[in-house]
């Protein structure tokens, strides 16, 4: 796998909320360099936070590991609005040196053309319906509990990690259905804006596939997934999951440029190491903007 990518897109990590895996995407953000970090939407739950969601240490470091990727290694930072952290369309848009706050974008790249949005403009429930959709946030936060019981017990077990919610929703039509008008949606709209593919979230489905002559990709999330769509420097996209890291044998390699040549460094598949230091990015950054 390469520790080195021009662009680098995560969604939904929802801080704020029991469910985030703020830890693990810190630790993975920390392997790798890239030109550019785009946060598409929901990194921030501001829903959660409003009613029963914390906000912790490990919340606070993943923003100190974003501040030192802008410091250290020069990265441009786009971080676009979702439904969850809607409260960004107060100071949309905004820059501030190489970070930047906007609603979505175009990203051009290798000669092809992606528009990057969250996707919830195409969810008609959150756009038209919001007391639906709290209604519907109230089920997934209690489905993520239920999940991480079972998983506690499978861990006990020796078994690997199983997602439960992402079972139910492909054996609820309903849910399938609307998964596959989402996505055929989004690549009609990227359509008709004239671009090659289009980039989103929301859903918590990562994917890249084509659809109808269209570049569809999905992110995924830092829920359940812990998925990232990484672009490397010839505009190839790839998803990386965070479970099938090798973090031992990206540690071992030698320290790599940010701009590295075209020559990418690889390291073998492994099943992921979880020792973590606890105070990893406690102090924040020298940053100057």
């Amino acid at each position: 796998m390469k520790t080195s990518f021009k662009t680098i897109v995560i969604s939904d990590v929802h801080l704020g909320t029991k469910g985030s895996k703020a830890k693990e995407i810190s630790r993975f953000l920390k392997q790798y360099r890239c030109e550019n970090l785009i946060l598409n939407g929901d990194i921030i739950d501001g829903w959660q936070l409003k009613k029963s969601g914390s906000w912790k240490r490990k919340h606070t470091r993943f923003f100190n590991r974003i501040l030192k990727m802008i410091e250290q290694s020069q990265t441009n930072v786009y971080y676009l609005r979702g439904n969850h952290d809607d409260f960004l369309e107060q100071i949309l848009p905004l820059q501030i040196g190489r970070l930047h706050i906007l609603t979505d974008m175009t990203y051009e790249s290798e000669g092809k053309k992606y528009f990057i949005t969250h996707g919830d403009v195409f969810d008609s429930v959150t756009t038209n319906l919001r007391w639906i959709a709290y209604l519907g946030d109230v089920g997934y936060t209690f489905l993520l509990w239920l999940n991480r019981v079972v998983n506690y017990y499978r861990f006990k077990a020796g078994l690997p990690y199983y997602s439960l919610s992402q079972y139910i929703k492909s054996k609820i039509k309903k849910a399938v259905s609307f998964i596959d008008d989402y996505e055929t949606e989004l690549a009609k709209m990227a359509k008709a804006k004239g671009c090659d593919g289009i980039i989103c979230g929301h859903i918590h489905k990562a994917e890249n596939r084509m659809i109808d002559g269209i570049h569809y990709l999905n992110s995924g999330d830092w829920v359940e997934t812990m998925s990232a769509l990484a672009e490397d420097h010839e505009g190839n996209w790839q998803l990386i999951y965070y479970r099938e890291i090798d973090f031992k044998g990206i540690q071992n390699q030698a320290p790599i440029s940010a701009y590295p040549s075209s020559e990418a460094t690889i390291v073998p598949m492994r099943q992921v190491s979880f020792e973590t230091r606890d105070d990893e990015d406690i102090t924040p950054p020298s940053i100057r903007l």
